[in-house]
């Protein structure tokens, strides 16, 4: 079995004195489990006598004093932290309380040992441990250890040696798990030499150093004296480690003589940037068949090939696991979610050959006359050919005339490789009449062009800017593959408190404007001359967008509408009875006297309360029927915001993120600093492959079904998934649940039909199909899961649980749901060892980093100094993610660029995002898939950086450069190859911002080092693994 240790004191591992308040077997299905579901605050696991849940610790499970009885108040909200109320949850731990936090966090942490990862050197510290007096409803320090006294070491002297192999380490002889592989990136053999102490030397004196300490504060202890509280990772206080005497026998005197602890080495706890490099070493540049069921495929960081041989490529489809659990009883005591992340128009690297289209001409696809499931590889053809049996209801079915074939002696059709549908995992039909809506063909889309010519926009530049842009652009519209020109036809509206239409028939001289100042009841004034082609009208288009800027320029008007904006949007686009998107530059809260006028409701006093969640929730009515309009007239809607200040983004971004659009925003718009950026964002956006009027179905096998949907969308019932349109970059995270046993024989199939219509007007289907195993093991379903989807799903449940319920209770559920999955593996799967040792699946042994960066995200976070819109900005893009982007989002990379080589092509391999991996004299590229930080030391050499920027020295540089001068030495051109090659990948445009060491906008560069603490509230990586760790046991005991 392979396994991740974390090893720590043995006295850990002894029964507890005082631990109780429930049943001593962990294991059995929680009455409700929290299992994805953000309904309602988690319960408990055992249903105690206690009416009240005991005071809670700041982080973690309720904490009672000295077994005394649990008390019967609240703590107060006094004691609240930035970070998280207590979670209501069952385990009760009745810790004697008898040293000062940082004692207790160097305890465990010199106890904790990994097994695998290098050398840990504890660092000396100085104070002695103390009892503090105790006071019912003083914030207390953070307790880390149910047991009195510091953890008990080896009795050899000096820091924890390592091992390399992967089992449990315990002190005394032990014997090494048969059979199981080391862990990636494990570490050769130590020998039994004591290793030198890292960091400080001498003894600490001062304030206490920065992510050091506590997870948790119990209400009823008191802070020891001498220690200044201080803000804690998750709010408790702060404190200066403390020496811990390693040394002692298991359960011996807990102060006997040892030479000082030192500090836990970072090197030692599993690293992302480790697990992405043994991947790519590992299967990168390797072709990947996908003729296994069940099969696990690279990581999303790794660059491989894909064969289709009867499953979906995981570019269209990634599971959370590839195995799942036979029964629902299984899956809820384990309680990893089972969720498959579908990117249905995912684009296809050139390297890898394009989908096939089937056309069976006016009978259309062929299904399963019961579930209506399409033809695919799984279905199993028998009586000679002439009937097949549905592999997802096993009903079987009439095999139509024209369609039959003879079966070979295996019993499979001899067509079998000359037909996609049979062996493939995923394939496109031309759908017939049926598939249309009135049974007729559908017209080509429709690109309309709605810019706010209010004062603002004019005065920025932005107006002028846009209609230059466009003169070029609309020549690249989309087509569809091997035609000539683009189909798709464009308008063009401007706004601010009325509205503007255009024609622009080919047969005009000059274009015509028409207004329309009745906002309450939106018409289109026009239909002939209004959507039009663009070769055709080119002339007449031209001159419009030569005179729309001069013919605001002396606007006054500040006001604008928006809603009615949509409205007249889906109104002509119903007129010429077709689909399409509108592309709507807009800068400022509609304040105007019209249907959706918004009012500022950015009132940061709600944060930390239970009301906070209101600011991220739309405005309902007009809004929400605008909604249901968009999609039922397959209106896509794209919106490029240029605020200066509050718009309601939680609002006005409701409407694209429920019809499959997008969301841009550029705070303070200056054309000279954003242009470049904006247009690159518009060009992508107007260029890329989409489908319009999209409906998406998900069919499964018995035994399990499709139950919750997080994307882009928009639900009309529990099956279908509605959307305006849908483009290659958004992504459907579809969560599943059983409803009766699966068979390990047949396993678990998924099918998922796209119905949609193509730029070039043809309806079509795109079916995508996956087959995973089943095991009654847990063993099995851990190893095959994948952190990265896992990752993905729980970023789109927790935003979307943040409308419906306190962030605090959010942060606790994804906290306890993390416990139970470590928990349930290190119950059902791990060799048997100390209860003090952490046991990560190798599969998940970066999981804790991930969702340690997700609770630290903006929206998750919980402070007033951070813009409202900023975080729903973030909570709306994470919505329509695939699984590469919340990745790279979750963990940046970070690239040391002053140790690169010019003479080759290749990118210097990235480092853990932390500030321990930055050094003075370096240069970092920072990047997260939304923005690219190049982060300059101070003691950068002068040629570096006379080479990077064209400057003497750092003290030259301008504070806000963002953006790179185009010198000619290889420096820059390797460092502006490597910038282009990133950006490309991305879907977004990034903006280039040079960070100089020590200035102030370092802040936002120091927010993306996710392994450190957050610097709006939020633990260290290492901090949170401890806390973790704690809570796993409390579990297990």
């Amino acid at each position: 079995m392979s396994q991740q240790g974390y090893v720590a004191a043995p006295p850990y591992s002894q029964a507890q004195p005082g631990m109780g308040g429930y049943p001593s077997g962990y294991g059995g299905p929680p009455p409700q489990p929290m299992y994805g579901h953000y309904g309602a605050p988690p319960t408990g696991v055992a249903k105690g006598p206690v009416a009240t849940p005991p005071p809670v610790s700041q982080y973690g499970s309720p904490m009672q004093q000295n077994g005394a009885h649990p008390q019967r108040i609240q703590p107060p909200s006094a004691v609240s932290s930035p970070y998280g109320q207590p979670p209501q949850v069952p385990y009760q731990s009745m810790a004697p309380q008898s040293l000062p936090p940082a004692q207790q966090l160097s305890n465990q942490m010199s106890g904790m040992q990994i097994s695998g990862y290098g050398q840990m050197p504890m660092q000396p510290t100085q104070g002695p441990p103390s009892s503090a007096p105790q006071h019912p409803l003083q914030p207390g320090p953070p307790q880390m250890m149910s047991q009195p006294g510091p953890p008990h070491m080896m009795s050899q002297p000096g820091p924890p040696q390592m091992m390399s192999q992967p089992g449990p380490m315990v002190p005394g002889p032990q014997t090494q798990p048969l059979g199981s592989p080391p862990p990636m990136g494990a570490a050769p053999p130590m020998t039994g030499m004591a290793a030198p102490p890292m960091g400080m030397s001498g003894p600490f004196s001062g304030p206490p150093p920065m992510g050091g300490a506590g997870f948790q504060q119990s209400p009823g202890q008191m802070q020891p004296q001498g220690f200044p509280q201080q803000p804690g990772p998750y709010g408790g206080p702060m404190a200066a480690p403390q020496p811990g005497f390693p040394g002692a026998f298991p359960g011996g005197a807990s102060q006997m003589a040892g030479p000082p602890q030192k500090k836990l080495d970072p090197n030692s706890i599993p690293s992302t940037t480790q697990v992405i490099e043994d991947d790519q070493a590992k299967k990168g540049g390797q072709l990947y068949t996908t003729n296994v069921r069940g099969q696990v495929p690279p990581l999303v960081t790794t660059d491989f090939t894909v064969q289709d041989q009867g499953n979906a490529s995981p570019r269209f489809m990634r599971c959370t696991s590839y195995t799942f659990p036979c029964t629902s009883d299984l899956a809820k005591q384990c309680q990893v979610p089972l969720a498959t992340i579908i990117k249905p128009l995912a684009t296809i690297p050139k390297t890898e050959s394009p989908l096939f289209m089937v056309n069976h001409g006016e009978t259309g696809p062929i299904r399963c006359n019961r579930c209506k499931a399409y033809m695919c590889p799984y279905m199993q053809f028998m009586d000679g050919g002439r009937r097949y049996q549905c592999a997802f209801c096993n009903c079987v079915n009439e095999v139509p005339a024209f369609y039959f074939q003879h079966l070979d002696h295996m019993g499979r059709r001899m067509d079998v490789y000359e037909r996609p549908e049979l062996s493939l995992g995923s394939y496109e039909f031309i759908a017939t009449l049926d598939y249309c809506k009135n049974n007729k063909p559908p017209s080509p889309p429709a690109y309309i062009f709605m810019i706010d010519v209010s004062f603002s926009n004019i005065k920025s530049g932005l107006v002028r800017l846009v209609c230059e842009e466009l003169k070029t652009l609309l020549d690249r519209l989309p087509r569809e593959d091997g035609a000539e020109s683009s189909v798709v036809k464009v308008g063009f509206v401007t706004y601010n408190k009325v509205l503007h239409f255009y024609n622009v028939k080919s047969a005009l001289a000059q274009p015509q404007m028409m207004v329309v100042s009745d906002v309450a009841e939106m018409f289109v004034p026009l239909l002939d001359g209004f959507l039009v082609n663009f070769t055709e009208s080119r002339a007449v288009i031209n001159n419009l967008l030569d005179q729309i800027p001069d013919m605001f320029a002396d606007t006054n008007e500040s006001e604008t509408v928006f809603a009615p904006v949509v409205q007249a949007g889906v109104e002509a686009l119903k007129a010429a009875d077709c689909s399409g998107k509108l592309f709507i530059f807009h800068s400022s809260i509609p304040t105007a006297e019209a249907p959706g006028k918004l009012k500022n409701r950015d009132d940061r006093k709600l944060v930390s309360t239970d009301k906070e969640k209101t600011l991220f929730q739309p405005m309902r009515g007009v809004y929400e029927q605008l909604v249901k309009d968009c999609v039922s007239q397959g209106c896509c809607v794209d919106l490029f915001l240029f605020p200066s200040q509050y718009l309601d983004l939680a609002t006005m971004g409701d409407t694209p993120t429920h019809t499959g659009g997008s969301v841009y925003k550029y705070s303070n718009f200056q054309v000279e600093m954003d242009g470049e950026n904006f247009l690159s964002d518009l060009r992508k956006d107007v260029e890329k492959p989409i489908g319009f009027d999209a409906i998406m179905r998900v069919r499964t096998s018995t035994g399990f079904r499709a139950t919750d949907f997080h994307g882009a969308v928009h639900m009309n019932n529990t099956t279908d998934v509605e959307m305006a349109a849908i483009d290659c970059d958004k992504a459907v995270t579809v969560e599943f649940k059983h409803d009766d046993t699966l068979s390990e024989e047949t396993g678990a199939l998924m099918q998922c039909a796209l119905l949609y219509t193509t730029v070039g007007g043809q309806r079509r289907l795109r079916v995508h199909n996956l087959s995973l195993n089943c095991s009654a093991q847990l063993s099995e379903l851990y190893k095959s899961c994948e952190t990265d989807a896992l990752i993905n799903f729980f970023a789109k449940s927790a935003y979307r649980a943040m409308l419906n319920q306190p962030l605090k209770t959010v942060r606790d559920i994804l906290v306890n749901q993390t416990a139970h999955m470590l928990a349930c593996y290190r119950k059902n799967c791990a060799s048997p060892s100390a209860a003090s040792q952490l046991i990560l699946p190798d599969a998940m042994k970066v999981f804790p980093v991930y969702m340690n960066s997700l609770m630290k995200t903006l929206p998750l976070v919980s402070s007033s100094e951070l813009a409202t819109d900023e975080r729903a900005y973030q909570r709306l893009t994470v919505l329509s993610m695939g699984v590469e982007d919340t990745q790279l989002l979750l963990y940046p990379r970070l690239i040391p660029l002053h140790t690169m080589s010019v003479d080759s092509d290749a990118v210097p391999a990235a480092v853990r995002c932390s500030e321990e991996r930055l050094t003075d004299g370096g240069v970092f590229l920072l990047e997260n898939g939304r923005s690219l930080f190049l982060w300059v030391g101070q003691s950068c050499p002068p040629d570096l950086v006379q080479s990077l920027f064209n400057v003497p020295s750092l003290a030259h540089l301008p504070p806000d450069q963002s953006s790179l001068p185009d010198l000619d030495n290889p420096y820059s051109k390797k460092l502006r190859s490597i910038i282009s090659s990133i950006c490309e990948q991305r879907s977004n445009s990034m903006k280039v911002l040079v960070v100089r060491q020590k200035d102030r906008p370092e802040v936002l560069f120091r927010q993306q080092l996710v392994e450190d603490k957050g610097l709006h509230g939020g633990a260290s990586y290492m901090d949170f693994l401890c806390y973790v760790h704690r809570e796993i046991r409390q579990l297990l005991t």
